[in-house]
């Protein structure tokens, strides 16, 4: 046996340079058009389609269910407001301020889905 200390070998690898797994940010994949890319884009048109078909109901109940009331209730009809037959005055006046604030609300509301999926972008 000697005295000396066991000498060393120095390991390393065969490849100089190794890669890095590289992230692909989520806007590459929808402008790639890949399949995780239509996942993307398919879960923003659904929350946007879901989002109108709400506001669309909204409106058509809004609307539709004027001349319903007049029509389960036809004593309504002969009521004057300002020598204005009611249902002439709801159609005419009422109605637009409903409009207006399910106009707004769904703007605001698509805007959210769009901020929301700018951040999912941005985040993977």
């Amino acid at each position: 046996m000697s005295d000396s200390p066991p000498r060393r070998v120095r390991v390393t690898s065969p490849r100089t340079v190794a890669t890095r797994a590289q992230r692909v940010p989520a806007a590459r994949e929808i402008d790639a058009q890949t399949m995780l890319g239509e996942v993307y884009m398919s879960s923003l048109l659904r929350s946007q389609l879901r989002l109108a078909l709400l506001a669309l109901a909204a409106v058509g109940v809004l609307v539709g269910g004027i001349p319903l009331v007049f029509w389960l209730f036809p004593d309504l009809t002969s009521v004057e407001v300002l020598a204005v037959p009611l249902p002439w005055l709801l159609l005419a006046f009422a109605v637009y301020p409903f409009l207006f604030g399910i106009g707004w609300l769904y703007v605001r509301a698509a805007e959210r889905n769009e901020r929301d999926f700018a951040d999912v972008l941005e985040r993977s």
